[in-house]
């Protein structure tokens, strides 16, 4: 990325509208598409073959690469959006989140601290702080479904391949391995032990 050809592209986003918040911290590509009404706050990076929708939010710290951002979606900070990835409309992408490969639905929310990799999430899910999906056995790929309005509680690892089924609940620090079906809730905890009055040894 040359030093000209950067202050070139700034130049021709500001005009284009795009707000941004320090512009010689930000750093496009030739093929970079922007909409209307998009924000970029300081320190993003945008590497080749993204698209970004209108009214749109780009955070400080993120980095975006090969990937489609619909409309109204909010990016960052410190979020990293890997190729092969399409953020549907309304949907929000938060601090220190990588995904990669995957499809993030409409008014879907992953807001911190996940790894979601060949991942296929539906509508107005939630997924909770700590949540992977284990992607890779150390041989091959596989995928992860999260239907509709699926609540992943945080601190979970959901273990592909696998299907969370529509309006489903998995409780936190869960490990799933198996499908989940539709409308139910999927735990897997050992029982809390309490010992009561307990001093340390000497």
């Amino acid at each position: 990325m040359k030093v000209l050809n950067q202050k070139k592209l700034r130049e021709k986003f500001i005009k284009s509208g795009v707000k941004m918040i320090s512009p010689e911290t930000i750093f496009f590509s030739k093929d970079t598409k922007i909409g209307n009404n998009v924000t970029i706050e300081p320190y993003v990076v945008i590497s080749s073959k993204v698209k970004i929708g209108n009214n749109v939010i780009i955070k400080s710290f993120s980095h975006l690469e090969g990937c489609k951002i619909e409309n109204k979606v909010e990016v960052g900070p410190y979020a990293r959006i890997r190729p092969d990835t399409l953020l549907k409309e309304g949907s929000k992408i938060g601090n220190f989140v990588e995904v990669k490969k995957s499809n993030v639905g409409k008014k879907s929310k992953i807001n911190h601290l996940s790894y979601i990799g060949d991942t296929d999430i539906g509508k107005s899910v939630n997924v909770g702080a700590g949540t992977i999906t284990c992607n890779y056995d150390g041989i091959k790929k596989h995928k992860t479904k999260i239907k509709d309005k699926v609540f992943i509680g945080s601190n979970s690892s959901l273990v592909a391949p696998v299907i969370i089924d529509n309006e489903s609940v998995v409780g936190a620090g869960s490990v799933i391995t198996k499908n989940v079906s539709k409308k139910s809730l999927a735990l897997t905890r050992t029982l809390q032990t309490e010992i009561k009055n307990y001093k340390k040894k000497k």
